[in-house]
């Protein structure tokens, strides 16, 4: 794993880009204001570090929420399609460690935790959905239950004819339209 700090420099190029980003999709997070979110982000290299390598792979990440509990923002990779440079992986390290053969470079739960976030739940993908329309000719893992998994598969979703579908798979399939889509709590 990469140093998880950024230079000064990598710091503010993705504080701009977020910034810009926060600013013309006002409707993903309409009452929260920028200058609070920059300061959670000011104080907090390490979600610096995992913000840049959502950016980094083409997740283009977004604010979508606050939880007013914990006073944490949500982000949530807002790309149009499943984020480029984290697709031909299959669901986690057991799928990947049973493939004899064609194996994927890596799968989306060891990639995520290497970058810090989480997949989305199929909730959380549902809601991201409200936001726009993504994934129409993607798809993207989600956090699958543990008796699916337990059972050989993992869950992905997609949106096709203006409706978000849920489908299942053999958590070792891997395919160039499948990646991820990642959550961050600041």
């Amino acid at each position: 794993m990469p140093s998880a700090t950024l230079s000064q420099k990598q710091r503010d190029e993705l504080l701009r880009t977020l910034q810009a980003r926060f600013e013309t999709t006002m409707n993903r997070h309409k009452g929260l204001e920028w200058a609070k979110v920059q300061a959670k982000l000011e104080a907090s290299a390490e979600k610096l570090w995992s913000l840049n390598e959502m950016e980094r792979t083409g997740g283009e990440p977004d604010v979508v929420g606050h939880d007013k509990k914990t006073g944490e923002y949500i982000f949530y990779d807002c790309s149009a399609e499943s984020p480029s440079g984290r697709r031909s992986l299959c669901y986690d390290r057991e799928a990947l460690d049973s493939r004899k053969e064609h194996k994927p470079k890596n799968n989306a739960n060891d990639m995520a935790a290497a970058m810090g976030v989480e997949l989305l739940t199929e909730e959380q993908y549902r809601e991201l959905q409200k936001l726009g329309a993504f994934d129409t000719k993607t798809s993207s893992w989600v956090k699958t239950p543990s008796v699916i998994r337990k059972l050989g598969g993992a869950l992905f979703c997609d949106r096709r004819y203006d409706t978000v579908f849920v489908y299942h798979n053999g958590a070792e399939s891997y395919y160039a339209a499948r990646g991820f889509r990642g959550l961050l709590r600041v």
